[in-house]
This record gives structure tokens, sequence and C-alpha cells, in this order.
């Protein structure tokens, strides 16, 4: 298995990643190694509009044919829109996890620079047991 590592995003060790928008905002979703590992998702619980959550903090599920994992916020904020497509197409994580995939939407004052760059990660997902954790990637290629 080969995923995908987009270099202009910023990512957690527990596999979810963080891409600042034109609004001033952080769009979050899981990675693509991390959707090749749960296998074919069947459900997604997305968190509500307006909660506050903590860098490191469950807000989110998904569940595949496989297991269910808990979804964990990259930064503090405020939850301020969710992808509301993935509760009728849960598969949208699997077919392209870093466009319409993403699940959550971040208010936050925190600095994307505290999260790891693409070539962090990749180390971390080949600690994960992955002997090829994915292709680093121009956005612009994805």
């Amino acid at each position: 298995m080969s995923s995908i590592i987009p270099i202009d995003l910023r990512y957690t060790e527990s596999h979810e990643w963080a891409r600042a928008d034109d609004h001033g905002t952080i769009l979050v979703g899981i990675t693509d190694h991390a959707q090749h590992l749960l296998g074919d998702l069947v459900f997604v619980e997305i968190p509500e509009v307006g909660r506050a959550v903590a860098a490191t903090e469950a807000c989110a599920v998904v569940e595949s044919v496989k297991a269910a994992s808990d979804i964990y916020s990259p930064l503090d904020g405020v939850i301020i829109e969710v992808n509301e497509m993935l509760a009728d197409n849960p598969e949208l994580i699997n077919e392209d996890p870093y466009g319409e995939g993403w699940i959550f939407r971040l208010k936050t004052s925190a600095s994307l620079t505290t999260l790891l760059d693409a070539a962090a990660y990749a180390a971390i997902a080949t600690a994960d047991g992955d002997e090829d954790p994915g292709t680093l990637a121009n956005p612009a290629l994805v």
C-alpha cells in the first residue's frame, strides 16, 4: 500500500491532517494512510458545531468494516462547520481523504507549525509498521 502525503498539510501522530484555508480557519480530516489502515468506512460520527475542543481531544468517530477509531482535534479551537455529506457518504473519506472527505472546520488561534510536517508524518507512518508509508506529494498533484 502506498499512501499520498501532501507536503502542504500538517499532521498529527494520530493520523489527522490540518490545512489552513482562505477563511482563516483550519480544515481537518484523516490521512490517506489512516483510511487505508481502517478499510472501507461505513459510518462517521461528526462533532457538534460550536463545540470547543482541546488539542488531542477525541471529537469524532469513524467506523469501518474492521474497527472504530476516534478522530482527535489537532489544535485547541471551536468547531464551526462539519462535513454533512459524510452522514450519507462515509466512503468520501476513502475516495478523497484530502478533499471531499474532510471532517470538520476549526476556528483557532493556534499555529499549524506545532504539528508535524509531511516528512515527519511519513516517519510516524513508517514507525506504525507500514513499510511504504506513502509518497510525499505536491498538492497540485493530489
